[in-house]
């Protein structure tokens, strides 16, 4: 019962995590989850957890790997094979030898081959923090595949030398050529191993397809199971279970894009449930990571043969020698000319943002708690507390040090442009989807298209001139005031022709609530305190609507009659021409632009309400194209979900970016 109280406790911190991170935007979600752990570890009968290295590594690092080798574009890591091997084999073995003898200097207290092994478990950049931690700025060029390839990589190299150092410690044993030997060996054969499994279950999908069992849960099973058995037996066998996963990884992806009948409906599934389990992993990766910290400080913090602030600065000084080395061999890589492209030559920045953003997370941790207690001669192993504090401590100091310099580092003119070129995509993307679908469906497209087009031009030019000096906000208050303008004016209006009798009263109620939701969230976005998502808008504006419009669509009996409805619609174009009037009025030449450009949207319904009473009198045609409309809204969605997972643009960007297709929706559904 109290691992399950744990557990949903912790799962609980997850949401509160994300929710603190919109109010505090400039402190990353990692280290927002690495407070709340500590806080749920020190809190009066909180969670107390044993960190199992195996566990974790089976149950967390596995199937995270595996998602990134399986999103991973391929043709792109294989152009950037070469920097990404000088980081993730060359750089690992020079900061263990460097690090080693400079930690062994630093603190005598550690033996050389156990400060070896403190260098070889620091120096893996760990997938996660570095996906998170990217997630927040746009990084340059190909920085970010080359961290992402880094960090799949350099787990396994690091973690190679790091058993063979304290295999040295224990023992007082070490051959390099061994050594060496065996890692390429352990290196080859999990990835061998990776894609032989991994193409093994595959065909067992396709074999259990052939028997007639379509059924998509059987087939997401498996696919979620992948990763773990691939990493046991993997572990099993004596080779890399973490390259094993990654390597399985990418032979899914290659299955996935040569399929010749795609299963889409198991590919909506599977990226529904993965971005579920890859949401919370995430999450529990940093929260036990903070709830490991105040146990590894407490045991040195207590102990008064060791001075505190000597100890910190000691966490200090390695992180900088960290980020020292990694510079200086990058300076190298770059002189040689294996870093960049022949005949580039890189400017200071990328190299630093690269530098700074080789963190250290929980693998590195989860490495540390293997060291073993005690030696070959059952003597305890040397300052075992110590190189677990000096684990925990640089890895919380280096993930700090990039999420403040990461985005003081990051172009933000960069960032601007990538952010014009992601509206461009997803828009471009929206329209390819309508066209598709309506051409599927036999619909003519080119209403639904113009509406669309006009909807994203519109919403791009209004991003495309937002500042951060204030106008920006200045130009949301008055389209707000332009649409509570309209929609007052619509209201009075209605309220008369309910009044009159010309409206029966649950049209007229109806059309009320519909006044009411718009007028909810154009107020919140005048006072800024009520923020309602556009999107969520337009979904409750769909429960509504079901009521009359789909009962139609569907071949159900309408709840009024046609004298009804033709009367309904000439009650709507009443109220449309009232907003018009009252935007009018109000027009000024302070406001001129935005009141001229909300009676142009009015006017652009009238047009469309007239024109569908002539040529779809039920509604059935403007049903299909919201439909239509709407689809390709998720689309977009789903593009910019795609976007941030695959690094094309930050969490900020797509942050922005989901605003914008919630912005979209909402004209939709105006309309």
């Amino acid at each position: 019962m109290e691992t399950l109280i744990a557990v949903l406790v912790l799962l609980s911190l997850i949401a509160l995590s994300n929710i603190l991170n919109r109010f505090i935007p400039f402190v990353p979600v990692p280290v927002i989850q690495i407070v709340l752990g500590a806080a749920a570890a020190v809190w009066p009968g909180g969670i107390h957890l044993t960190l199992e290295p195996e566990l974790f590594f089976v149950l967390f690092i596995a199937p995270l790997l595996f998602n990134d080798g399986r999103r991973t574009p391929r043709d792109e890591l294989w152009k950037l094979r070469a920097p990404i091997l000088m980081l993730a084999l060359g750089l690992v073995f020079i900061t263990v030898l460097a690090g080693g003898y400079a930690i062994h200097w630093m603190i005598p207290s550690i033996p050389l081959a156990a400060a070896f092994a403190l260098a070889a478990i620091l120096s893996p950049t760990d997938a996660v923090a570095t996906s998170a931690l990217a997630g927040r700025v746009h990084l340059p060029g190909s920085i970010h595949r080359i961290l992402e390839g880094e960090s799949l990589m350099n787990d396994a190299s690091g973690l190679v030398a790091f058993k063979f150092a304290i295999a040295a410690a224990v023992t007082g044993v070490f051959s390099l050529p061994r050594a060496i030997g065996s890692f390429f060996l352990i290196a080859a054969g999990g990835l061998i191993a990776g894609a032989v499994l991994a193409w093994l279950l595959i065909r067992l999908s396709v074999f259990i397809r052939r028997l007639g069992m379509e059924d998509v849960t059987i087939h997401m099973l498996l696919q979620m199971l992948a990763p773990f058995l691939i990493y046991l037996i993997s572990e099993e066998i004596g080779v890399s279970g973490i390259l094993a996963v990654v390597a399985g990884g990418m032979i899914y992806a290659v299955e996935k894009d040569r399929a010749v009948a795609p299963q889409y409906k198991l590919q909506l599934v599977s990226a529904s449930t993965w971005s579920v389990l890859l949401f919370i992993l995430n999450g529990l990766v940093f929260l036990l990571l903070g709830l490991s910290l105040p146990d590894v400080f407490s045991v040195i913090f207590r102990d008064t043969a060791i001075d505190n602030l000597r100890v910190i600065g000691y966490v200090f000084a390695i992180t900088a020698l960290l980020i020292a080395i990694r510079l200086l061999w990058l300076i190298i890589s770059a002189a040689s000319g294996l870093f960049f492209s022949p005949g580039e030559k890189p400017g200071w920045k990328p190299l630093l943002l690269t530098a700074v953003s080789g963190v250290r997370g929980a693998v590195t941790l989860a490495g540390a708690f293997s060291i073993p207690l005690t030696l070959g001669d059952h003597s305890p192993f040397p300052e075992r507390d110590l190189i677990l504090f000096l684990a925990a401590g640089v890895i919380l100091v280096s993930l700090l040090t990039a999420s403040i310099l990461l985005p003081l580092l990051a172009d933000e003119q960069e960032e601007k442009s990538s952010e014009r070129s992601a509206i461009g995509r997803i828009t471009e993307t929206g329209l390819s989807r309508l066209r598709d679908l309506a051409a599927a469906s036999g619909t003519d497209a080119l209403p639904a298209v113009r509406q669309f087009a006009e909807g994203a031009r519109e919403l791009a030019l209004e991003h495309e001139h937002a500042s951060p000096d204030g106008r920006e906000h200045e130009l949301r208050r008055q389209i707000a005031e332009a649409r509570l303008t309209g929609l007052r004016a619509e209201r009075r209006a209605l309220e008369h022709l309910v009044a009159s009798g010309e409206v029966p009263e649950q049209a007229g109620r109806r059309l009320l609530e519909m006044l009411d939701r718009w007028e909810t969230f154009f107020t919140g976005r005048l006072n800024s305190q009520l923020r309602l998502s556009a999107g969520e808008v337009g979904r409750l504006l769909a429960t509504m609507f079901s009521g009359w419009r789909s009962g139609s669509a569907e071949g159900r009996k309408p709840d009024w009659n046609s004298d009804e409805a033709e009367n309904l619609c000439r009650a709507r174009a009443v109220m449309i021409r009232a907003a018009v009037a009252a935007l009018e009025e109000r027009r000024n030449g302070g406001n001129d632009a935005v009141y001229g450009r909300a009676a142009a949207r009015y006017r652009q319904m009238l047009a469309r309400l007239e024109r569908n009473e002539e040529t779809d009198p039920s509604g059935l045609a403007e049903d299909r194209a919201l439909e239509l409309k709407l689809e390709a809204i998720q689309e977009q969605r789903n593009e910019v979900q795609t976007m941030y997972q695959d690094g094309v643009i930050s969490r900020r960007t797509a942050g922005k970016l989901r605003k914008f297709v919630d912005e979209l929706e909402t004209y939709i559904w105006e309309n």
